[in-house]
Formats: structure tokens, sequence, C-alpha cells
């Protein structure tokens, strides 16, 4: 556990020096937002976590290959992550349409959930306004249109992260980073998954 702890505290230092945003932590209590599911239906993230312990996925969007690639690898815990009573919900800045679009979505057994209006990055501390001049180079230079994947012109997006909540909403572990391509081992999340229960 130990590891993960170093890790956790590299993620969140790393956020908060290079976005000055501060990341919610272990302790504090994940905030009561809205989210859509695939079927465009809104939901609420605290009854959703009242349900069984919960990992939290924050990633920024289909379009993404590094976070198509760690929502595959999230496939090989899931069966654990429910023997260990608990449930993975993965969370983006995708509208409901672009959720049933993600590469490999019908590999995946777990919940894909929509922030387009980025309540939820917002209130976790892990969102970020991508500039200008990337955004029109990721439209340029890799088709990647934002505005589109999201259905607004913010251009704000989260910062790859995993919070894990007890049944009352409590964050029994929390790991972000701004490194886009960084992303946490499944064996670690559920390293900490299993953890939380204790």
């Amino acid at each position: 556990m130990k590891s993960i702890v170093s890790i956790l505290l590299l993620g969140t230092m790393l956020v908060s020096a290079q976005t000055g945003s501060t990341p919610l932590k272990v302790g504090d209590a994940i905030p009561d937002v809205k989210l859509r599911t695939e079927d465009d239906k809104e939901v609420k993230l605290r009854t959703l976590v009242s349900e069984k312990p919960t990992v939290l996925i924050f990633y920024r969007g289909g379009w993404c290959p590094f976070c198509t690639k760690h929502l595959q690898s999230l496939i090989g815990i899931e069966k654990e992550l429910q023997a260990a009573g608990a449930q993975l919900l993965a969370i983006s800045m995708d509208t409901p349409e672009k959720l049933k679009a993600t590469p490999g979505r019908d590999k995946l057994g777990y919940r894909l959930l929509s922030d387009s209006g980025a309540n939820a990055a917002n209130a976790f501390g892990i969102a970020f306004k991508v500039d200008d001049a990337l955004v029109k180079k990721y439209k340029d230079s890799y088709k990647i249109d934002l505005e589109a994947a999201s259905g607004n012109d913010r251009h704000i997006l989260p910062h790859p992260a995993v919070f894990v909540a007890d049944t009352a909403g409590k964050i029994r572990f929390a790991y972000s980073n701004p490194e886009y391509k960084v992303r946490l081992e499944p064996a670690k999340i559920l390293e900490a998954a299993k953890a939380a229960k204790n």
C-alpha cells in the first residue's frame, strides 16, 4: 500500500503544480453531481455510489487512444472487483451518444457516464481548459473535434484520475496525473479498491 500512497501523492502534487487546481483527496466526500447515461438519462453520482463501493475512472474521451487502451485494460479486473463487492464507473466529457461509439465499447461490462458539462471534473478538482492552439491542432492534424465530442465549446477536459469511494460517499483512494499518457495500472486500482474495504 505504501507504493500506492507514493503514487497518489506524486499525482496530486503534479496536478496542483501544473494546473493550479486541487484534486479531491482521501477523506473528502464525493460531490453530488449529475451525470448522464448512454441512454441520455440523468443519474446522481452519490446515488450510484450508495449502491456499493465504487471505483471512479475519469478519462478524456473515446477519441483518446490512451484512454481507450486504459478502459480495455480494466476488463481484466472487472470480475475481481465484482467479487470484492465493488463496481466500476468510467466518466468522460463525451456526450451520451459518443459514449456508445467508444472503441471496444461492446467488450466493456462496466458503465460509461457522460460529464459533458464538466460538472464532475470541476467538482473533483481535475478539470483543465485546453488552449485554443491545441484545440485547433487536434482538429486539423488529428481530426479530433473536442466540441463535437462534448457537445459544447468550453474545451474542458479532466486529467486522467481514479477515485475509490465507499457507500457513504467518502473517498478512500485518490489519484490524478496531468501527464495524460500515464495511467494507473489495473492491478493498483484493484489493490486500492480492496484496501478501501478494510
